[in-house]
């Protein structure tokens, strides 16, 4: 029985959270992708684990998606943020500043963001583009 979008984001998350190596996860949340276009927050995951992964291109892509399907959601801009950095893309200061507002207004999206760049961190210290972009945010 094929698993339903809900459940197979559900337990990308969750081997995520165990730790599973990112380019892992990638056909699952492509999968989710797939199946649910219009899931701003799946191709945020997307996004993510290309960026994880280094591969800045196919990680502004998923992450342009990710804005566009939900302007408001701050984990999205910070990924294309990061995205732009990574791929040497402009006009990355606009994606920081909105990110950082809807996180003013929002304790426990700014929470979460946070915990996401860290978790970022521990996973690839050396990343460059996220510390900055949590040095912006802070």
């Amino acid at each position: 029985m094929t698993q339903t979008v809900e459940t197979l984001f559900d337990e990308g998350i969750e081997r995520y959270k165990k730790g599973e190596d990112p380019a892992e996860l990638i056909p699952v949340f492509k999968e989710v992708c797939d199946r649910a276009p219009k899931s701003a927050a799946a191709w945020a995951c997307l996004a993510w684990l290309y960026l994880l992964t280094d591969k800045p291109n196919a990680g502004l892509k998923a992450a342009q998606k990710a804005v566009k399907l939900n302007p408001q959601d701050p984990q999205g801009r910070v990924n294309l943020a990061v995205a732009m950095l990574d791929a040497g893309k402009p006009g990355v200061r606009e994606h920081v500043e909105i990110a950082g507002q809807v996180m003013t207004v929002a304790d426990d999206l700014k929470q979460e963001v946070m915990d996401s760049i860290n978790d970022g961190l521990m996973r690839k210290p050396d990343w460059k583009s996220l510390s900055r972009v949590k040095q912006w945010l802070e």
